[in-house]
Protein backbone atom coordinates (compact mmCIF):
# COMPACT_ATOMS: atom_id res chain seq x y z
CA UNK A 1 0.00 0.00 0.00
CA UNK A 2 1.31 3.33 -0.81
CA UNK A 3 1.96 5.74 1.85
CA UNK A 4 1.04 9.69 1.18
CA UNK A 5 2.67 11.52 3.41
CA UNK A 6 0.80 14.52 2.32
CA UNK A 7 -2.18 13.18 2.25
CA UNK A 8 -4.16 14.97 5.87
CA UNK A 9 -2.18 18.61 5.16
CA UNK A 10 -4.16 21.57 2.88
CA UNK A 11 -3.49 21.16 -0.43
CA UNK A 12 -1.94 24.09 -0.80
CA UNK A 13 0.85 23.06 1.39
CA UNK A 14 2.10 20.03 -0.50
CA UNK A 15 3.91 21.64 -2.90
CA UNK A 16 5.88 23.62 -0.30
CA UNK A 17 6.84 20.63 1.56
CA UNK A 18 7.88 18.85 -1.25
CA UNK A 19 10.31 21.44 -2.53
CA UNK A 20 12.29 22.01 0.59
CA UNK A 21 15.75 20.77 -0.23
CA UNK A 22 17.91 17.47 1.87
CA UNK A 23 19.74 20.02 3.81
CA UNK A 24 23.44 18.25 2.74
CA UNK A 25 24.70 18.12 5.95
CA UNK A 26 25.84 14.49 7.60
CA UNK A 27 23.29 12.52 10.05
CA UNK A 28 23.95 13.15 13.66
CA UNK A 29 25.60 9.43 15.31
CA UNK A 30 26.67 8.29 18.17
CA UNK A 31 27.54 4.54 18.79
CA UNK A 32 25.43 2.76 21.28
CA UNK A 33 27.78 0.48 23.62
CA UNK A 34 25.40 -0.48 26.08
CA UNK A 35 24.22 -4.47 25.50
CA UNK A 36 21.23 -3.84 24.16
CA UNK A 37 19.78 -6.37 26.88
CA UNK A 38 20.84 -4.26 29.80
CA UNK A 39 19.79 -0.76 27.85
CA UNK A 40 16.54 1.39 29.19
CA UNK A 41 14.43 1.66 26.10
CA UNK A 42 12.39 5.35 26.02
CA UNK A 43 9.67 6.71 23.20
CA UNK A 44 8.88 9.47 21.79
CA UNK A 45 6.09 10.02 19.63
CA UNK A 46 4.78 13.09 17.03
CA UNK A 47 1.44 11.82 16.71
CA UNK A 48 0.19 14.02 19.27
CA UNK A 49 -0.54 11.33 22.21
CA UNK A 50 -1.89 12.02 25.31
CA UNK A 51 -3.37 10.46 28.10
CA UNK A 52 -6.81 10.86 30.34
CA UNK A 53 -6.18 14.24 32.72
CA UNK A 54 -3.74 15.65 30.52
CA UNK A 55 -4.68 18.64 28.32
CA UNK A 56 -5.21 17.86 24.21
CA UNK A 57 -2.61 19.54 21.58
CA UNK A 58 -3.91 22.57 20.46
CA UNK A 59 -5.15 22.62 17.14
CA UNK A 60 -7.61 25.12 17.41
CA UNK A 61 -4.85 27.82 17.17
CA UNK A 62 -3.18 25.69 14.75
CA UNK A 63 -6.53 26.03 12.75
CA UNK A 64 -6.37 29.71 13.42
CA UNK A 65 -2.50 29.81 12.48
CA UNK A 66 -1.56 27.30 9.89
CA UNK A 67 2.34 27.42 9.84
CA UNK A 68 2.07 27.19 14.07
CA UNK A 69 2.06 23.67 15.40
CA UNK A 70 1.90 23.12 19.14
CA UNK A 71 5.21 22.14 20.95
CA UNK A 72 4.32 21.13 23.89
CA UNK A 73 5.42 18.02 25.47
CA UNK A 74 3.01 15.23 26.95
CA UNK A 75 4.60 12.30 28.90
CA UNK A 76 2.96 8.59 28.69
CA UNK A 77 3.10 6.18 31.96
CA UNK A 78 4.67 2.48 30.26
CA UNK A 79 1.45 1.48 31.92
CA UNK A 80 -1.27 3.60 30.47
CA UNK A 81 -3.98 1.56 29.09
CA UNK A 82 -5.72 1.73 25.41
CA UNK A 83 -9.06 3.48 27.17
CA UNK A 84 -6.83 6.15 28.26
CA UNK A 85 -4.92 6.86 25.13
CA UNK A 86 -6.60 10.39 22.70
CA UNK A 87 -4.63 11.99 20.29
CA UNK A 88 -4.71 15.34 18.53
CA UNK A 89 -3.11 16.06 14.87
CA UNK A 90 -4.48 17.63 12.36
CA UNK A 91 -1.60 16.31 9.66
CA UNK A 92 -2.31 12.44 10.08
CA UNK A 93 -5.09 10.53 10.90
CA UNK A 94 -5.44 9.50 14.32
CA UNK A 95 -8.27 6.99 14.15
CA UNK A 96 -5.88 3.70 14.13
CA UNK A 97 -4.21 5.59 17.49
CA UNK A 98 -7.65 4.68 19.32
CA UNK A 99 -7.86 1.33 18.24
CA UNK A 100 -4.46 0.48 18.84
CA UNK A 101 -1.88 3.27 20.32
CA UNK A 102 1.42 0.79 19.01
CA UNK A 103 0.95 1.96 15.88
CA UNK A 104 2.04 5.16 17.14
CA UNK A 105 3.26 4.67 20.39
CA UNK A 106 4.81 0.70 20.74
CA UNK A 107 4.74 1.10 24.28
CA UNK A 108 3.33 -2.59 24.61
CA UNK A 109 5.63 -3.99 21.56
CA UNK A 110 8.49 -2.36 24.05
CA UNK A 111 7.38 -3.97 27.60
CA UNK A 112 7.04 -6.87 25.84
CA UNK A 113 10.39 -6.97 24.88
CA UNK A 114 11.54 -6.27 28.40
CA UNK A 115 9.45 -8.57 29.33
CA UNK A 116 11.33 -11.15 27.23
CA UNK A 117 15.00 -9.23 28.03
CA UNK A 118 15.67 -8.48 24.55
CA UNK A 119 16.09 -5.18 26.14
CA UNK A 120 17.22 -4.09 29.27
CA UNK A 121 13.86 -2.47 30.56
CA UNK A 122 10.99 0.09 29.19
CA UNK A 123 11.31 3.45 30.72
CA UNK A 124 8.67 4.26 33.21
CA UNK A 125 7.88 7.36 30.99
CA UNK A 126 7.61 7.87 27.48
CA UNK A 127 6.82 11.29 25.51
CA UNK A 128 4.44 12.89 22.65
CA UNK A 129 4.96 15.74 20.81
CA UNK A 130 2.81 16.92 18.03
CA UNK A 131 5.29 16.75 14.91
CA UNK A 132 3.78 19.35 12.74
CA UNK A 133 6.38 22.42 13.51
CA UNK A 134 6.73 25.45 11.72
CA UNK A 135 6.25 28.70 13.83
CA UNK A 136 6.67 26.73 16.79
CA UNK A 137 9.80 25.24 16.23
CA UNK A 138 11.89 27.83 17.88
CA UNK A 139 9.85 26.81 21.20
CA UNK A 140 10.78 23.18 20.46
CA UNK A 141 14.26 23.68 20.32
CA UNK A 142 14.82 25.90 23.46
CA UNK A 143 11.97 24.15 25.67
CA UNK A 144 10.73 21.16 24.44
CA UNK A 145 13.64 19.27 23.10
CA UNK A 146 15.81 20.18 26.32
CA UNK A 147 12.95 19.17 28.84
CA UNK A 148 13.05 15.15 26.77
CA UNK A 149 16.83 15.53 27.25
CA UNK A 150 16.77 16.14 30.73
CA UNK A 151 14.10 13.85 31.67
CA UNK A 152 15.84 10.99 29.37
CA UNK A 153 18.62 11.52 31.90
CA UNK A 154 16.80 11.92 34.61
CA UNK A 155 15.19 8.59 34.24
CA UNK A 156 18.63 6.75 33.15
CA UNK A 157 17.48 6.38 29.71
CA UNK A 158 20.02 4.39 27.22
CA UNK A 159 18.25 5.26 24.07
CA UNK A 160 14.89 6.86 23.00
CA UNK A 161 13.30 5.48 20.16
CA UNK A 162 11.41 8.17 17.59
CA UNK A 163 8.45 6.82 16.38
CA UNK A 164 7.15 9.19 13.78
CA UNK A 165 3.49 9.92 13.05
Amino acid sequence: MPVDSYAFLPRAFRAMFEAVPASGEAPAWTEFSTPLSEARIGLLTSAGVFTAGQPPFDVERERREPTWGDPSLRVIPKDVKQSDVDATHLHINTEDLFEDVNVALPIERLNELAAAGVIGSSSDEHYSVMGFQAEGAEVWRTQTAPEIAARCHAADIDALILAPA
